[in-house]
């Protein structure tokens, strides 16, 4: 299945019938937008004791990536759909993450209590995560993935194709990083766009927004309710006791049969 989520776009393998087959080949394969069918992330669907479904996910370069937030909204909501229930639990290396339909065409998904200390991000040595000592004075940010987030004065006056890559290989994150630039546009509301390791420019990012929205209540700019405007659209990130909750539109785009 092709699939997206604020034009944060995904091919979906449903492997519970046939068994994990993707390689890390097969996904740099797929994801090539020329010959193959392109995706910001892969996502590959199997069954699981615990929750409804477990989903892993790979990037567009075939590296494998542990959380996906725009492509775990996509396919909650076509499960949810599929069997005819309003929520679902779905297995990440994130852990069992719950899903409900939020009405109005919207999905939510809990990604989890996010990640602060350094250790967990991960970063390369022991840092304060609020105040990373590179230019730009940059969060650090764990939501499964490491994520890097720059508030600036306007967001659409940075260059990501330049900016991106060289904050996502920067030596302090050994896994490589997510790189977010945002502003404020006003109480609770942000302007964010994303550089997504292994993939690159993105339209939108479910895990940077949450990233992003945590970032920016620790460093009191907004509270923990947050919209974010990406190039792709809006989304709603709640911090809450229990974890963090995005809410957005989801999207199936066809289907088709991988040869």
């Amino acid at each position: 299945m092709k699939m997206h989520g604020l034009g944060n776009d995904f091919v979906v393998v449903d492997a519970r019938a046939t068994g994990p087959r993707i390689t890390a080949d097969i996904a740099k394969a797929v994801g090539d937008r020329h010959r193959g069918v392109g995706f910001d992330q892969l996502a590959v669907i199997r069954g699981h004791d615990v929750a409804d479904v477990e989903l892993l996910f790979w990037n567009s370069d075939g590296s494998a990536a542990g959380a996906c937030g725009n492509a775990t909204r996509c396919i909650a909501a076509w499960e949810m759909a599929r069997r005819g229930v309003n929520t679902l639990t779905l297995r990440t290396e994130r852990g069992v993450l719950q899903a409900r339909d939020a009405g109005g065409g919207l999905t939510s998904v809990n990604m989890g209590a996010p990640l602060l200390d350094w250790a967990d991000v991960p970063l390369e040595q022991a840092l304060d995560t609020l105040h990373l000592p590179i230019d730009g004075d940059p969060v650090a940010t764990g939501m499964g993935n490491p994520h890097c987030t720059f508030f600036v004065a306007d967001a659409d006056e940075v260059d990501l194709n330049t900016f991106g890559p060289t904050y996502e290989h920067h030596p302090l994150f050994p896994e490589r990083t997510n790189v977010q630039v945002a502003h404020v546009v006003g109480p609770d509301h942000l302007r964010m766009r994303v550089w997504e390791r292994g993939a690159g420019l993105t339209l939108a990012s479910g895990s940077s927004s949450c990233a992003a929205a945590v970032a920016a209540a620790r460093r009191g700019l907004t509270g923990r309710r947050v919209r974010i405007d990406l190039d792709g659209g809006t989304i709603h990130i709640d911090w809450r006791d229990d974890g963090v909750w995005m809410t957005g539109p989801t999207a199936h785009v066809f289907d088709g049969v991988l040869r």
